[in-house]
């Protein structure tokens, strides 16, 4: 079920800090395309690509990923791996219904965890010290957990969200790789689930992918 269309380009950071290594969403992207079996190449670009007037014209707020295979250009990653679901067999069943599923639970992933994950990561990251955290901070860890208990019930005695693995699963799975280890730790059930996504052979050939480029673009030590 592979398109017939020109190779795929996926945009991506030349080089980025080592906290955001192997976490930049281009990874959802190259993780879909790896489990589909369709080859792509990257657009590697740095800060000043980022404002440029031809980078902006196919991602308009310069970020990555951007996406383009001949037939469309788009960007988002969530709308790019919806988009190869509807071309491989690997990421969503053919039925319409099927299809549905597969919407929902991406969509699910990056509204309904994903912005209280990030949250919670950029307050621990960013804001780690400042006086306001230490009020704030509980309040964002149980919303966190009230999330992730919803879809740890949801996943009890599943492997996965609907019965195989789709692109549901490969978007809910680099939702789940950014919740603190402690929290994720009062989730059997989703320590399970993730390990269980991120064993895939795809995921490894994509993690790699992206983390080569940082090593050969390391900045020259001070």
């Amino acid at each position: 079920m592979t398109p017939q269309v020109s190779t795929p380009h996926v945009s991506a950071f030349r080089w980025v800090p080592s906290f955001a290594q192997g976490h930049v969403r281009d990874l959802r992207v190259r993780w879909a395309l790896e489990e589909a079996g369709i080859p792509y190449e990257a657009t590697l670009i740095g800060r000043d690509d980022q404002t440029s007037e031809d980078y902006r014209a196919w991602q308009p707020f310069g970020q990555v990923p951007a996406y383009r295979d001949g037939g469309v250009e788009m960007f988002e990653s969530g709308a790019i791996v919806l988009y190869l679901s509807r071309k491989s067999s690997a990421l969503a069943p053919v039925d319409e219904a099927g299809r549905a599923r597969v919407t929902t639970w991406v969509l699910a992933a990056l509204n309904s965890i994903e912005p209280h994950v990030s949250g919670l990561a950029s307050t621990d990251i960013f804001h780690k010290g400042e006086a306001w955290t230490i009020e704030r901070r509980p309040q964002i860890v149980e919303m966190v957990v009230m999330r992730l208990q919803a879809l740890s019930d949801w996943l009890a005695g599943k492997d996965y969200l609907d019965g195989r693995f789709t692109a549901g699963d490969l978007i809910m799975a680099t939702v789940l790789r950014d919740v603190p280890d402690d929290i994720l730790a009062r989730f059997p059930t989703l320590e399970a689930y993730r390990a269980r996504c991120l064993n895939r052979p795809a995921f490894a050939r994509a993690l790699e992918a992206q983390m080569a480029p940082f090593r050969q673009n390391a900045p020259a030590a001070a």
